[in-house]
């Protein structure tokens, strides 16, 4: 128990915040590969879950029920009320335009007169401009993201062959999503913090896009961890979407052929749609950052202080008079002590933290120290 106390002055204390990336590959053969394939139908793959609320369906790194199992993310898919396909959606209708509702108030709040803002395409609010309002949603788990998504790493393939294939097919050809200009052009006008537009870009195949350019296919939100993905990307631009026509509309199901690009949403549940992006996720990766803010306290010692020991048996307690134990008898020498440990202590002298050091430090009225204790949160 401490019975000395020195005051840690100003000039005692700084704090320092340091960022620590690290990076997540997410292939596609985990997200719809690894535990499916041909001989495994679509959503019954044993690292997916469904719900009997039908609203979204979650991916896991193995298969759920093994207690091995990590959520890495959830997929839904929404449409505005105000879009062209909510008239002719004739399978959770209300549901999907809740789900776009719902992430449109968390991620992109209200305006001056209390109606839900829509998902802006070029992150432009005050300008107006085009919407963005049939979505997928792919709300990353936290042991992914961390504190956020660091801002200008994010990529993600999609196959876009118009045919539809369970497998490698899908991605002969393939457009890439990035946010590119993240890193020093995203928005910080939403309530869930600051988000980037994604953009897309054909990655293998010959005449994949519209034209040669990037297009603006979605937002993603850096804290919150929440990709939105607009339902072009796997459209031809006949369809109102980024494919080239020479390519046409993405096939999405194995027996109707025109069950193509997001338009499918009409008549499938949510699940389904999780399924047809799934079937379609080629790659996808990016760094996290975790965020460590430090107090660093410096405990000085100065030749004067700390050359003695509370310790009983710093003190002789042979019959005659008390002599400190390490002067090994002789009257003349200097005291000493060895420090193994810094207390930290609240105003009102109650021990809230205690660092150790490597070894024994020995402190005498002929020397001085300084130890550098670190306190990460």
């Amino acid at each position: 128990m401490a019975t000395t106390f020195k005051t840690l002055g100003a000039g005692d204390v700084t704090t320092t915040r340091t960022l620590l990336h690290e990076s997540i590959p997410v292939t596609g053969s985990i997200v719809s590969g690894t535990y499916g394939g041909d001989a495994v139908a679509l959503g019954s793959e044993g690292h997916i879950k469904t719900y009997s609320h039908g609203m979204f369906q979650s991916v896991y790194d193995y298969p759920y029920l093994s207690s091995s199992a990590n959520h890495i993310f959830d997929i839904t898919a929404g449409i505005a009320d105000s879009s062209a396909l909510s008239s002719s959606t004739t399978s959770q209708t209300s549901k999907k335009i809740n789900i776009y509702n719902q992430m449109a108030q968390v991620l992109m709040g209200y305006d001056e007169t209390g109606s839900v803002r829509l998902f802006d395409e070029d992150g432009d609010i005050i300008a107006g401009g085009t919407k963005l309002k049939e979505c997928y949603f792919v709300n990353f788990a936290r042991i992914l993201t961390k504190d956020e998504i660091k801002k200008g790493t994010f990529e993600m393939e999609l196959g876009t062959a118009d045919a539809f294939a369970h497998g490698d097919a899908n991605f002969a050809e393939r457009i890439k999503i990035t946010d590119f200009s993240g890193s020093d052009g995203y928005f910080v006008n939403s309530p869930a913090g600051e988000y980037g537009v994604l953009f897309a870009t054909a990655s293998a195949g010959a005449n994949i896009l519209a034209a040669n350019q990037y297009y603006k296919v979605g937002l993603l939100f850096y804290q919150a961890g929440v990709a939105v993905i607009s339902g072009s990307v796997f459209s031809d631009s006949g369809d109102g979407g980024i494919i080239n026509t020479s390519k046409g509309t993405v096939t999405f199901s194995p027996t109707n052929a025109s069950d193509t690009g997001f338009n499918t949403i009409t008549a499938s549940t949510n699940d389904v749609m999780a399924d047809n992006l799934r079937n379609r996720l080629y790659n996808l990766q990016f760094n996290n950052t975790t965020e460590l803010n430090s107090t660093i306290y410096f405990c000085r010692a100065n030749n004067t202080e700390f050359n003695y020991s509370s310790n009983p048996t710093y003190l002789s307690s042979s019959g005659g008079p008390s002599e400190i134990v390490v002067k090994d008898g002789m009257a003349d020498n200097d005291p000493h002590s060895y420090i193994t440990s810094v207390g930290l202590y609240s105003p009102d002298n109650e021990l809230l933290a205690v660092a150790k050091v490597s070894e024994p430090l020995k402190k005498n009225p002929s020397n001085e120290l300084t130890l550098r204790v670190r306190l990460d949160y």
